[in-house]
C-alpha cells in the first residue's frame, strides 16, 4: 500500500511543480511560496479536523515536536529554493534537479537511520545522480 500512497505523492508533486511554474510568472518567488504554504497550512488542518486526528496533538513528545519543527524548516527553505529555480529556469530541468534530493534522502537515511544498502538502491541512486549531472552539465 505504501507503493500507491508513494506513487500518489510523486503525481501531486509532478502537478504542483507544473501549476506553480504557470503560477509564479510575475510574482516574487518569495511571495508565491508564502501563498503557496498558507493553502497548504489550511488544508493540512482541515485534513486533521475531518479524520478527528487532532485528539493526539498533547501526545507528541519533545523529541517528535523538535524533529517535525526542524522538518518544517527543511520544507520552507526546500520550498524558497525550488520556487526561486522554478521562478528563472526551465520546468523540465528544475524538476528532475530536485528530485535529487531523493538521492540525498537515501544517503541521509543509510547515515542517520542506519537502514540497509542493497545493491538495487546503489544502482537506482547511481541512475538518479547521473541523470541529475547530464541535466546540470
Amino acid at each position: 500500500m505504501w507503493a500507491v500512497y508513494a506513487l500518489c505523492s510523486a503525481f501531486f508533486a509532478a502537478l504542483t511543480s507544473i501549476l506553480a511554474k504557470i503560477g509564479i510568472e510575475g510574482v516574487n518567488s518569495n511571495l508565491a511560496t508564502a501563498l503557496r504554504t498558507v493553502v497548504v497550512v489550511i488544508m493540512a488542518w482541515f485534513v486533521v479536523l475531518v479524520s478527528g486526528s487532532g485528539g493526539g496533538l498533547t501526545d507528541i513528545s519533545k523529541k517528535s515536536w523538535l524533529f517535525l519543527i526542524l522538518s518544517g524548516f527543511a520544507t520552507g527553505a526546500s520550498w524558497l529554493f525550488y520556487f526561486r529555480a522554478l521562478q528563472i529556469g526551465e520546468a523540465s530541468k528544475v524538476i528532475p534537479v530536485d528530485k535529487f534530493s531523493v538521492v540525498l534522502g537515501v544517503l541521509m537515511a543509510f547515515l542517520f537511520l542506519h537502514e540497509a544498502v542493497t545493491a538495487k538502491v546503489l544502482i537506482g541512486g547511481a541512475l538518479i545522480t547521473l541523470g541529475t549531472f547530464v541535466l546540470i552539465l
